[in-house]
């Protein structure tokens, strides 16, 4: 059975840092996302990567955000640096482009 659980939001001030956890079991997979939705806004594709670590960004967070992944232990993680307000939103880890995590809450307060 696949499941994703995302960890490691939380509240934190303009500036700082957090570092999200997406723990993925059923199978290994080889594209893993994180996605964000912030109040009242569609849910946007934040950062991806491939089995074999190939990765991309959204313009908004090339430089801050950084995406791993532990293949040994079937984790993707995000690395989040320098947040900002706008970064604020429910975070969510995808898998293959079809398997959704429950999401995790991140708040950056200004």
């Amino acid at each position: 059975q696949v499941q994703l659980v995302e960890s490691g939001g939380g509240l934190v001030q303009a500036g700082g840092s957090l570092r999200l956890s997406c723990a993925a079991s059923g199978r290994i997979f080889s594209i893993m996302c994180w996605y964000r939705q912030a109040p009242g806004k569609q849910r946007e594709l934040v950062a991806g990567i491939s089995l074999l670590g190939r990765t991309n960004y959204a313009d908004s967070v090339k430089g801050r955000f950084t995406i791993s992944r532990d293949n040994a232990k079937n984790t993707v993680y995000l690395q989040m640096n320098s947040l900002k307000a706008e970064d604020t939103g429910v975070y969510y880890c995808k898998a293959d482009h079809a398997y959704w995590g429950q999401g995790t809450q991140v708040t950056v307060s200004s």
